[in-house]
């Protein structure tokens, strides 16, 4: 594509035919990915200011630097390089890499899904779900990026415009048609989003997370309401309406609407809940009918994942006993209250959770399928809202019946300074410190008795620890496995 047609939405006809022209190779937003007759869009980013490095991007064969106004003082005494400034550099990469790849997503049909908690479960939800339709689906989430056979590993749960729509014609070019994808409140605030045509949109809930960067709960929610308010009147979203905040998106969004709830009075519902080991049943009130349902996910906070679900593909026609077919056979979801298979006589689940509603939501669930005593691990991630460590601390202190508190991933911060922080909330004496996470795990389980139920918090599905500048592989689910085989089991 040629520049002045690829530059043609971002400024005037008139100030194009100044530009001289070549065939664009490439978009970049990092210096060391430049090409010969590669555009590089210079970010003002949280760290680094990418206008520092335009001599470099030059060097390395770029014909055309996209600088933010307000912030370039960039000269540059070569002709043949094209300086366009513009207002907001981050909308106008998200701009130009769409149209680069052609707008993937107006021919694919892109389901958004946003939320403090549950993003990970309704997209494997709906993945198994439109492929027991005969659908061809994709997933762009937390865990990893997949499409037909393809794996790709997740650096961030959605990635910049130029992997994002780079991805999305590649799936669009291997017959996907709809793509599932989580949208981090990081992403919406950085525009990543910005070019995409969102066919759909679902909200699980908003508790406190992230503050770290967004300052206040009405910046987060804010950022998370992005995805809602920029939904054209052809897109539908589906809304939790038991949260709080998302009956406040249902007065923002242009989008037909979809409600999903357990108490207050909506499209979806479920009642007559019930939970054990292995799973819950349920029954699913929709257009009029009652349907029991089975699943294999424990607890009410994923019998609101499961009502999204169906939530949608009651929107797209699909019937409920497919729908029901499709969850009854789902399979595990990575480090989400995964059970541990062994032969002891105490159970043991990895979970993900790392903020206090989400470790209140699953100690709740465990609770209720045990009579027996509650051990958890967990603990901080460095360089991240640190207003929620006492507030964990609390949380699985008091619902708890012994807590271990260790590292999670403590980053270029004092591991003991994370762990005073979380013990400033407990006001109990029922937990101990063991800061070696391999240790802490260990610990746990030689205290667990028949009937006990283990938590191994924080990191789900991750598997690697950051310790200040090094990455070290780090797996509780293989950690559990390797220290109950140690003790025969």
């Amino acid at each position: 594509m040629r520049l002045r047609q690829l530059i043609r939405t971002i400024i005037s006809d008139s100030n194009s035919s100044r530009i001289e022209d070549f065939e664009v190779a490439g978009i970049a937003c990092n210096s060391k990915d430049v090409r010969d007759n590669f555009i590089f869009v210079a970010i003002k980013g949280n760290c680094e200011d990418g206008h520092k490095f335009i001599p470099e991007a030059i060097n390395r064969g770029a014909k055309a630097i996209i600088v933010q106004c307000q912030v370039s003082s960039v000269k540059c005494q070569d002709k043949n390089i094209n300086f366009i400034e513009v207002k907001d550099t981050r909308k106008v990469l998200a701009k130009l890499v769409t149209e680069f790849y052609g707008d993937p997503s107006s021919r694919l049909k892109v389901i958004g899904i946003t939320g403090t908690n549950g993003k990970t479960t309704i997209s494997y939800l709906l993945e198994a779900l439109l492929k027991e339709s005969g659908l061809n689906p994709a997933v762009i989430g937390t865990v990893n990026y997949r499409f037909r056979d393809k794996v790709i590993p997740a650096k961030n749960t959605t990635p910049g415009p130029i992997e994002l729509q780079s991805m999305l014609a590649d799936m669009l070019s291997v017959g996907v048609d709809y793509t599932v994808m989580e949208v981090s409140s990081h992403a919406l605030d950085q525009n990543r989003t910005e070019g995409i045509d969102f066919y759909s949109a679902i909200f699980t809930n908003l508790t406190q997370d992230h503050l770290d960067y967004h300052n206040t709960l009405e910046d987060y929610f804010s950022a998370k309401s992005k995805l809602f308010r920029n939904l054209s009147s052809n897109s539908f979203a589906i809304i939790n309406n038991d949260d709080e905040y998302g009956r406040r998106l249902k007065e923002l969004t242009r989008g037909q609407m979809i409600t999903y709830a357990i108490v207050n009075p909506s499209d979806v519902m479920a009642k007559d809940l019930r939970f054990n080991i292995t799973g819950s049943e349920f029954l699913i009130k929709a257009k009029e009918k009652e349907i029991p349902f089975k699943a294999p996910l424990i607890g009410r906070h994923n019998v609101y994942n499961i009502l999204a679900v169906i939530a949608f593909a009651l929107k797209e026609n699909i019937n409920l006993e497919r729908i029901k077919e499709a969850i009854k056979n789902f399979s595990v979801i990575p480090g989400r209250l995964e059970k541990i298979d062994f032969s002891g006589s105490f159970s043991v689940f990895v979970d993900y959770a790392h903020t206090q509603d989400a470790l209140s939501n699953v100690i709740k669930t465990l609770r209720e399928l045990s009579k027996n005593r509650i051990i958890v691990v967990f603990g901080c991630g460095g360089q991240r809202d640190r207003t929620k460590r006492p507030k964990m601390g609390r949380v699985v202190s008091e619902l708890a019946d012994y807590a271990i508190i260790t590292n999670d991933n403590p980053r270029l911060e004092q591991p003991e300074k994370i762990i005073d922080d979380i013990r400033k909330g407990i006001k109990n004496d029922n937990y101990c410190v063991i800061p070696e996470r391999f240790e802490a795990i260990k610990k746990s389980l030689s205290l667990a008795k028949a009937g006990d139920i283990v938590l191994v918090a924080g990191k789900g599905h991750e598997n690697y620890q950051i310790l200040r500048d090094k990455v070290i592989h780090f797996d509780d689910r293989e950690t559990v496995r390797q220290c109950l085989a140690s003790m025969n089991y």
